[in-house]
């Protein structure tokens, strides 16, 4: 079985079951007991050893860390009472519904360590203030969908990243932040979505049901169908530490981000580097992030105990809610890693460059299939981690020895693809959230973001195409943005901005 396309089968299981079963744990299980079946040739205590054995040796437990430190800031951040605090301050200096919506996409792209801190928070923050200028809960939502993912999934310093990490080949002449910094300009559907949000807030672009919400909000109805449950409704999320203040949300992140760039540098050098620039590309990620996530707990314990914004006993649980809040993203990362080191023990790289990595024709025009395939996977599934965690392994094994430009394109189709497809799914966890988060129905959310999202998609494709093509992230980027401003100015057209 070794090196033949049987070493396809327990991903492609994997990936069936996940698109029949739409569960994504005992879907790639199953996809790992068959790799341990075929490496131990059915023999059954051979099975079990090797799936142990495997899945020890697989699991990086640096990541591991890293996730459950990040939850721990997560939840700390949360109980400070910073994000409440950002709300209130924001109230008083927004003038517009435009200045709203952009302080909105603002908090969003701050919230960059998590998704799920993201779509939890920002939606408590600026309810009040959006429902102040008349914006309708969908579109709200939507906002709050658009810059949760597409944020995390290109910022270098979130579990996102360190994820990326461990799917690079030891052998492969880039390392695991090296390739992930490498996708950040070609992901296109994480850039472009941002560039609409912007566009859509700046140029008053409303079209399709979205139209629909937001002319009825004018009216006072910002639910239009189905919010009646969320009326005066208190949630969890609207009981906020009074004691927080801006800074409990904003110095946490800065220290982070100082701490991760500075530990970056100083591994570099230590690898021998003569550079910044030389460091920061050598450097030991993963260690850098666990030593920053360290670092700004610390901060925070100093922070917060001092001024009683969190008791010590408030402080020390949230420790344990953190660890407790990563453990979904940490069971799919256990068995990714295992799926991948099965498809290492039946020689999957040997049989994918041997059949497609070497066909230059055919490579072309992979990327845009992975982005699909991407799409529809996370659509099916409901989540973006299971749909990468499946296929990034299958990509880099097919590129990493014939063509390295090739293959970060290609992860990013997949990145991309993960992304979009996890955006217009309706069992997706964030979107049930980021509806949660804005008050609003489940299904208005699920069926104005789709159509949104649906355009950046086939943007995407067609920007995929050109990047296999040129292989140049500039003209990828350029062409695709023209491309998403002209479809945009001509819905403008045939859809006049909502006044009120």
């Amino acid at each position: 079985m070794y090196g033949t396309w049987w070493s396809l089968v327990p991903p492609v299981v994997a990936i069936l079951l996940a698109l029949i079963t739409k569960e994504v744990y005992s879907s790639l299980f199953c996809g790992v007991l068959l790799g341990a079946l075929f490496t131990a040739n059915f023999a059954p205590w051979g099975t079990f050893d090797t799936l142990f054995t495997t899945m020890t040796s697989s699991i990086d437990m640096n990541i591991i860390i890293f996730d459950v430190l990040l939850g721990m800031i997560i939840v700390l951040m949360q109980k400070s009472g910073g994000s409440a605090a950002y709300g209130n301050w924001a109230s008083k200096r927004i003038k517009s519904k435009a200045s709203a919506l952009l302080a909105t996409t603002g908090l969003g792209v701050l919230i960059f360590v998590d998704d799920y801190f993201n779509c939890l928070t920002v939606g408590s923050v600026m309810r009040p203030v959006t429902d102040k200028y008349k914006v309708s809960r969908a579109k709200l939502a939507y906002i709050i969908d658009a810059t949760a993912a597409p944020i995390c999934i290109i910022a270098p310093i979130s579990s996102w990243a360190a994820a990326v990490n461990s799917y690079v080949p030891e052998d492969s002449s880039l390392t695991g932040f090296q390739l992930f910094l490498s996708t950040i300009p070609f992901n296109l559907y994480a850039l472009l979505t941002l560039l609409m949000v912007i566009l859509v807030i700046v140029l008053r672009v409303d079209f399709g049901l979205m139209r629909k919400h937001e002319e009825n909000a004018v009216k006072g109805d910002l639910f239009t169908s189905g919010g009646d449950e969320f009326k005066g409704m208190d949630d969890l999320a609207d009981k906020v530490n009074p004691n927080g203040k801006v800074i409990d949300l904003v110095l946490p992140v800065l220290v982070m981000i100082a701490a991760a760039i500075g530990g970056m540098i100083y591994t570099g050098f230590l690898d021998g580097a003569d550079n910044a620039v030389d460091a920061f590309a050598n450097c030991d990620a993963e260690m850098s992030l666990i030593f920053a996530t360290m670092v700004a707990i610390i901060f925070m314990a100093f922070l917060y105990l001092p001024r009683k914004v969190v008791s010590f006993k408030e402080f020390m649980s949230s420790l344990v809610e953190g660890a407790k809040l990563m453990l979904p993203a940490i069971l799919i990362l256990t068995f990714a890693w295992t799926l991948k080191g099965m498809g290492d023990n039946l020689g999957i790289a040997e049989f994918v460059n041997g059949t497609v990595g070497s066909n230059a024709t055919a490579s072309i025009f992979i990327p845009a299939i992975m982005f699909g395939i991407g799409l529809f996977l996370a659509f099916s599934t409901g989540t973006s981690w299971g749909t990468f965690a499946i296929l990034v392994p299958i990509v880099v094994s097919m590129f990493a020895a014939s063509d390295e430009k090739m293959m970060v394109i290609a992860v990013s189709a997949v990145l991309a693809g993960a992304v979009c497809g996890d955006h217009v799914s309706p069992i997706s966890d964030t979107t049930i959230m980021s509806s949660s988060g804005a008050q609003s129905n489940h299904i208005n959310h699920v069926q104005t973001q789709m159509q949104y999202a649906m355009i950046v998609a086939v943007v995407c494709v067609i920007g995929y195409i050109i990047a296999g093509l040129t292989k140049s992230s500039l003209i990828t980027l350029l062409i695709s943005a023209a491309l998403l401003v002209v479809i945009l100015l001509y819905i403008k057209k045939k859809n006049p901005p909502v006044e009120g």
